[in-house]
């Protein structure tokens, strides 16, 4: 075996140890979709989703490429890793790919604006004593506009940590 010293950098996560705690961000995979779907210069907003939105399956917008939407929300997918924050705007999203609309493609576009935002944050580990076992949760009753089932949102904190997050419907 060798010794390669500390993870620094691996599948796309991006490792910064210290003292106090480890540090984990997807900074340069965020930079590289924002370059290959052209939203470098996109303007900030606030929220990865406008409130209240309701998408459905039954939309009148016009059709989107299917191919260049699932590349879209597939990279917003694998940031979910470390980016609780998106996870039920993407997981909205994802529900869409077998037929896009413009409507469906402004929302995930918005998701990347959001993500522009967003491009430095992370996960922190800290190295504290505190082992308190925290859950938040939440559920939109039958949020779902096309079959009418609640999606349910869920995140563990240990101490000050988060350590298992899941948007489910």
């Amino acid at each position: 075996m060798t010794d390669v010293g500390l993870m620094s950098y691996y599948l796309g996560l991006e490792v910064k140890q210290m003292e106090d705690g480890i540090f984990i961000s997807q900074e340069s995979y965020s930079k590289e979709i924002l370059k290959k779907f052209n939203m470098l210069d996109c303007n900030l907003v606030n929220t990865p989703m406008d409130s209240g939105t309701k998408l459905s399956k039954i939309d009148e917008g016009e059709k989107v490429n299917p191919t260049f939407f699932k590349s879209l929300v597939g990279s917003l997918r694998y940031l979910t890793c470390i980016s609780p924050d998106i996870l039920f705007a993407v997981r909205v999203v994802s529900r869409f790919m077998e037929a896009p609309t413009s409507t469906h493609l402004k929302v995930t576009r918005r998701i990347h604006r959001y993500l522009k935002g967003m491009i430095d944050f992370g996960l922190f580990h800290s190295s504290s004593n505190d082992f308190n076992l925290m859950e938040f949760c939440d559920s939109d009753y039958a949020g779902d506009i096309d079959d009418r089932k609640s999606t349910i949102d869920f995140v563990f904190f240990l101490g000050d940590c988060v350590i298992s997050w899941s948007s489910k419907k």
